[in-house]
């Protein structure tokens, strides 16, 4: 769907030549900083109904009776709904998400169980925060009081919330129809491991545990519909970071021809993977719209976003790692354990990530990970901006460091000693990935990351400064971490552009943007792609109505997949332009050029012909009308790229912390990341990426945590609980970037959207774990908040922590 213009003033290519790599503002921030946003609350649906749930208190119970009587007899309300009157319509599966490639399958032969999630609870509730009635009402607040009404009777049951628990034998059931509470399990070798943990010359063992939080957008999710009077269409707007798999949800859950449901992604405050998959609310909204014939409304409220959206990050890595007397890495086990809460809802994607990122940049000749998801009664685990990957790299990276302290040596050293060399790209891990093919980082110089991030880190001047000892007990330390990212994932993405009679270029791609500047970058790469001016280009994403087929912005896919798939579309109507242009002017096709919007003929005795004339079949002055019945409708192609493989992003941050042993604050005194992304589009939005990123990372590394009671219930369900940065604690970020092309695509792109997030809480935790080093102080687990480094301060004997 098109929000107006989305160009800026004519801006022709300053030395004429690509836009690609030109710092270019984005052309959406004026009206979006106008105020001139258009998000799904601001969708006028005149008589729109509005919803409210009514949501379980307990997190684990039997639901006995439901009385809707009262709540149906308040004023303003239209329905009440139970599971009861809405059994009918099937359970809902994030079907792509839960999908095992086939090649992962029979490599690996995993166990995914797949726990269907119904609209609305019936027999049982499985956490607090899930839905069991809806009120559809004039408007939110009778909803609200009418959920007041509305008596339900409850038989509450045994709680899990501890994932080993969970596991133990006889330990309560969340589904009644599987065996135990074991929602995926994998396990993949490398190698002979244990005879490289034999002959080890020193082995560290460790226990590291990533926290539970939440990506917490400044827009919670909302979604509207209504049913078209003349057509019948169904149209459903909604912050989904996936438009094209809620369309096909919908239109299953419905009973519709997907061509009948039409989804609009309009402007999103933020997705980070929470709204790129399915939720009940999504389908149960365009289902009350058919069914009372009018427009109806959900948005969420704070509260329902962090207690009843998805969470993320939870883990328990048991990881050894095995080296030589210099350092090098023999071999790495790790068992890890996954907290799925309620539902499997992504099957191996946050799991097996975790998995295919744990080795990072190093070189590991023996592996040896086992991974397992666990059904708790808390709300459901989603991939959140990294997926798998920061909790993956907060185990490694923290065993690197442990490695490094049982050896005597420097953790940069012993980080440098084993990394994958330029020269050996592609390199081949020995693992496989996700999309079930043998793993290969396809380029890269990890070395060269290392070593810029050490010197602008200064680790001599820390290391000096740490020699001079603590200032009224405030210690200094440094921590650095790595990490890989495979990025592009498929299995395809979009691309449809048009050539208007104007000569305006209509892009339309199938992946929305939540803030990312895709009406930029893509728009840039249009341009070079046609060879029109930056300023031609108008781009629509996240309206299905404008490419039948998509996948969505998640993963790190949308430059790698809609980027290429706008350039090959670029370049395949740019032939058809000069084709045209051929037949009109008389002159062979490779006798013109194309720049600006203007096709030039080489012979200077033949007149130009600007794209606006060519498309709108303006005459010239002496020449024939075309006698073929080609025009600028026919100067448009539609292009579904396919990656063959993934484009390995990477990464080196450095972190320089001051902790006071006084109060356990930790004060951020130099933050460096410096990254690799291939090829790089617009570096002003590579920039706001990769920042956005690390502040998301900063938040889980010392302030954000959702926890739980051992009664199942939310106990940072409010912002005055659950703590996120502010532009305060975010310190300047001293940022650099090398860049290493990737060969899986045309563009030499690779993903940038998630690396930002990635390493801040490893190397966060390694920097606090420097600094109280002469403490004896280890780090297991963050957030990294000013009690939680009391507590650590107490337990090493420390008695002034206590002050």
């Amino acid at each position: 769907m098109s929000h107006g213009p989305s160009h800026a003033p004519q801006q022709p290519a300053p030395d004429g030549g690509p836009w690609t790599g030109r710092p270019v503002p984005r052309v959406e921030d004026d009206r979006l900083l106008r105020g001139n946003g258009r998000y799904v609350d601001d969708v006028a649906l005149p008589g729109a109904a509005e919803a409210a749930f009514l949501r379980s208190p307990h997190a684990h119970a039997r639901i006995r009776s439901v009385d809707v009587t009262a709540a149906l007899a308040a004023p303003g309300v239209l329905a009440v709904w139970t599971g009861a009157d809405v059994a009918h319509l099937p359970a809902m599966l994030n079907r792509e998400e839960l999908r095992t490639p086939p090649g992962l399958a029979e490599l690996l032969d995993p166990y995914v169980a797949i726990t269907p999630m119904p609209l609305l609870a019936t027999d049982k509730v499985l956490y607090v925060g899930q839905p069991v009635v809806v009120v559809l009402a004039e408007n939110r607040y009778l909803a609200e009081d009418a959920l007041e009404l509305v008596d339900v009777r409850y038989t509450p049951l045994p709680v899990l919330v501890d994932p080993d628990r969970a596991l133990t034998e006889g330990a309560p059931l969340l589904h009644d129809d599987l065996h135990d509470n074991t929602a995926v399990a994998v396990a993949t070798k490398v190698g002979d491991p244990d005879a490289a943990f034999a002959s080890a010359h020193t082995v560290v063992s460790e226990e590291f545990q990533a926290h539970r939080y939440v990506a917490s957008p400044i827009e919670t999710r909302a979604v509207s519909a209504q049913v078209d009077p003349y057509s019948g269409e169904l149209t459903v707007w909604s912050n989904t970071q996936t438009p094209h798999r809620v369309r096909e949800a919908t239109a299953h859950t419905l009973g519709l021809d997907p061509e009948r449901v039409r989804v609009i992604a309009t402007d999103v405050g933020g997705g980070f993977g929470q709204k790129g998959i399915l939720y009940v609310e999504e389908m149960l909204v365009p289902y009350a719209a058919r069914v009372l014939g009018r427009p109806v409304l959900w948005r969420e409220d704070r509260n329902e976003n962090l207690t009843a959206s998805s969470h993320a990050r939870e883990q328990i890595h048991r990881i050894e790692l095995a080296a030589d007397a210099q350092g090098h890495l023999l071999a790495v086990r790790d068992r890890i354990t996954v907290n799925f809460g309620a539902y499997n809802m992504t099957g191996l994607v946050v799991p097996y990530n975790s998995v295919c990122h744990l080795l990072g940049p190093y070189r590991v000749p023996h592996v040896d990970i086992d991974v397992v998801g666990v059904l708790t009664n808390t709300t459901f685990a989603t991939p959140y901006r990294g997926a798998g990957r920061p909790e993956t790299v907060f185990a490694m990276e923290r065993a690197m460091d442990r490695l490094a302290a049982e050896l005597g040596l420097e953790p940069a050293e012993l980080r440098a000693r084993n990394l994958v060399g330029p020269d050996e790209m592609p390199y081949a891990t020995g693992l496989v990935d996700r999309s079930g093919k043998p793993q290969s980082y396809d380029s890269g110089d990890f070395p060269e990351l290392l070593r810029r991030a050490v010197a602008k880190a200064d680790l001599e001047g820390v290391r000096a400064r740490q020699r001079e000892g603590a200032r009224d007990g405030r210690l200094v330390g440094i921590g650095f971490a790595m990490y890989i990212e495979a990025t592009g994932l498929g299995p395809f993405e979009t691309a449809r552009i048009d050539i208007a009679p104007s000569g305006r270029v209509k892009l339309a791609i199938g992946a929305p943007s939540q803030g990312q500047g895709h009406r930029t970058s893509m728009a840039q790469i249009a341009a070079d792609a046609i060879g029109v001016p930056f300023d031609a280009v108008d781009v629509v994403g996240g309206d299905t109505s404008a490419t039948p087929f998509g996948v969505g912005t998640i993963a790190s896919r949308a430059l790698v997949n809609a980027g290429n798939a706008t350039h090959r579309a670029g370049r395949l109507v740019r032939e058809k332009i000069i084709e045209a242009a051929a037949r009109r002017l008389g002159v062979p096709a490779d006798g013109l050029d194309l720049r600006e919007g203007v096709i030039t003929p080489k012979d200077a005795g033949k007149p130009a012909l600007t794209l606006a004339e060519l498309a709108g079949r303006a005459p010239l002055p002496g020449t024939p009308e075309p006698t073929d019945g080609r025009h600028g409708t026919e100067l448009s192609e539609t292009v579904h790229f396919r990656p063959p493989g993934f484009a390995v992003s990477s990464g080196a941050h450095a972190a320089v912390v001051e902790v006071d042993e006084h109060t356990g604050e930790t004060e951020i005194l130099h933050y460096v990341a410096v990254h690799d992304a291939g090829v790089i589009v617009n570096p002003m939005i590579a920039e706001g990426q990769v920042t956005g990123g690390i502040a998301q990372g900063i938040g889980g590394a010392l302030y954000e945590e959702m926890i739980y009671g051992p009664d199942g219930q939310p106990r940072t369900g409010t912002y005055m609980d659950y703590l996120v940065p502010t532009s305060s604690e975010i310190p300047d970020l001293d940022l650099d970037e090398i860049h290493s092309p990737s060969p899986m695509n045309d563009l030499g792109v690779k993903g940038l959207g998630e690396g930002g997030a990635i390493a801040p809480q490893a190397v966060l935790a390694n920097a606090v774990e420097d600094a109280l080093r002469p403490f004896g102080v280890v780090v297991r687990r963050g957030p990294l908040s000013p009690s939680r480094v009391r507590d650590l301060l107490r337990a090493a004997g420390r008695p002034t922590a206590a002050r």
